[in-house]
């Protein structure tokens, strides 16, 4: 991706924050809600936004559902508000990178866990190690 995408993604992100926060007084979006990353294709006429909606699966379905209302009022907005050739469409999908990272990070947990438990209940394991009274004469 050029700069300037990067620069677009950047502003876009700000800019659909500030509205959702101030303008947009849909009740399915009241929850916390957070523009987590927003993606322009190369020539500026396509965004996709992605939003992380604290909640269950009904929240985010109500949030979606919400913010997909507002689409055109947000793209008329950002028209208004920023100085480009062309303000992108704007498509919105549910970022679950969120949920994915702690599902992993809990597996990670209970491995580790399960490890710990089983070494310790071990008993080969407890005369393992380096010994301290040998001794390593590397002079010949």
């Amino acid at each position: 991706m050029s700069r300037r995408v990067d620069r677009i993604n950047g502003l876009l992100r700000e800019e659909i924050s500030k509205l959702l926060l101030r303008e947009i007084k849909d009740p399915r979006l009241s929850g916390l809600l957070t523009i987590t990353q927003v993606t322009t294709s190369s020539d500026l006429r396509n965004a996709k936004v992605y939003l992380s909606v604290l909640g269950d699966d009904e929240a985010n379905t109500d949030a979606l559902q919400g913010i997909q209302s507002a689409a055109t009022f947000l793209r008329k907005q950002l028209r208004e508000r920023l100085r480009l050739k062309y303000v992108p469409f704007l498509t919105f999908e549910i970022d679950d990178s969120m949920e994915t990272a702690d599902h992993i990070f809990r597996l990670m947990d209970q491995a580790r866990q399960e490890s710990d438990a089983s070494l310790l209940s071990d008993e080969g394991i407890r005369g393992a190690g380096p010994k301290s009274s040998s001794t390593i004469d590397f002079e010949q």
